[in-house]
């Protein structure tokens, strides 16, 4: 059986391309599961997937789709 790879904050954050507190961010939110373990949040590398497809940026302005629809 494959062990599982955990990974810590910091090296999430490289590997996504963001900044630790980003992480934290995902994490409190919900949509980056996490095992804490002490101070220390661990992820498995598999759930990176969760997050690391989503584009940069905030989306655009629903009004802003309408217009451009036209």
């Amino acid at each position: 059986m494959a062990k599982e790879v955990l990974l810590t904050t910091p090296q999430v954050a490289e590997r996504l391309g963001v900044t630790v507190r980003r992480v934290q961010a995902l994490i409190k939110a919900g949509r980056l599961p996490s095992q804490q373990y002490g101070r220390d949040h661990l992820i498995k590398e598999k759930d990176l997937a969760l997050v690391a497809e989503r584009k940069p940026g905030r989306p655009p302005k629903k009004e802003n789709i309408k217009k451009d629809s036209k």
